[in-house]
């Protein structure tokens, strides 16, 4: 199958590091023209970027105005930004549970509110949102990030029907563990490493490219009556209840 991107519009925000690196990375890779959406950028960053401040509705406007005003249209938008914010309910400040809506749910509807009328003009689209793993099983002390990722996949359903009758689909995907300076995954402990992995049925860390490969292939054409879904790719997380059991562990 052949998954022609070529000359494709994609925003992706939260580009500048980690994970949404590699996926404006990946699709400038498949011949997109991407433009990367963040806070803020190294000055030798490597692909066409506008900072943007996605929980800022004026901020995300202007961000938008300026992509439509370079390239004329905007085929995909792939709202990777998040936060992760940890604590118990009990000891969250009220502060850190706002930011972490703000920013992870409130920016994907202002992302999503800002391109849809450019997609509906053009009589297609893709919107892609990213949820998380958390929002089908959530971690004790994940109160604000797992309420703002289920909110997430709620929104997309509304968002796909919404949006149905231009052609343009909306859905979200779930990733499990990939390593990241934030998360420390695999700087943990052998013994606390193999805990985690231990959940996975493909049992290996995920990486930012089996992430990129899905939203590849979601935003092409051959996805184009695939809509208001959450696309698990976690490795078969708790898809059994010990999965290890088939590793022989």
């Amino acid at each position: 199958m052949h998954l022609d991107l070529t000359d494709r519009v994609v925003i992706v925000t939260g580009a500048a590091r980690g994970i949404g690196h590699r996926i404006a990375s990946r699709f400038a890779d498949e011949g997109a023209r991407v433009v990367a959406l963040d806070l803020a950028f190294e000055p030798d960053f490597p692909l066409e970027h506008v900072v943007c401040d996605v929980a800022d509705p004026a901020s995300v406007h202007a961000a938008v105005d300026t992509v439509v005003e370079r390239h004329g249209t905007i085929d995909v938008l792939v709202n990777n930004a998040g936060i992760n914010v940890e604590g118990t309910v009990a000891e969250l400040e009220w502060d850190a549970w706002r930011r972490c809506m703000d920013v992870n749910l409130g920016g994907t509807f202002l992302m999503s509110q800002a391109v849809a009328p450019v997609m509906q003009a053009a009589g297609r689209g893709r919107i892609i949102n990213a949820a998380s793993f958390a929002a089908i099983v959530p971690s004790v002390g994940s109160a604000a990030y797992a309420a703002s990722k289920s909110a997430v996949v709620a929104f997309t359903r509304v968002l796909a029907s919404e949006l149905g009758p231009w052609d343009i689909t909306v859905n979200a995907y779930a990733p499990g563990m990939v390593p990241t300076a934030m998360n420390g995954f695999a700087t943990m402990p052998t013994e606390a490493q193999d805990r985690l992995l231990d959940t996975l049925s493909l049992r290996r860390w995920e990486t930012p490219d089996d992430v990129a490969d899905l939203l590849v292939f979601v935003a092409s054409d051959a996805a184009g009556y695939i809509t208001g879904t959450l696309l698990d790719v976690s490795g078969g997380k708790l898809a059994t209840q010990i999965p290890s059991r088939a590793h022989g562990r």
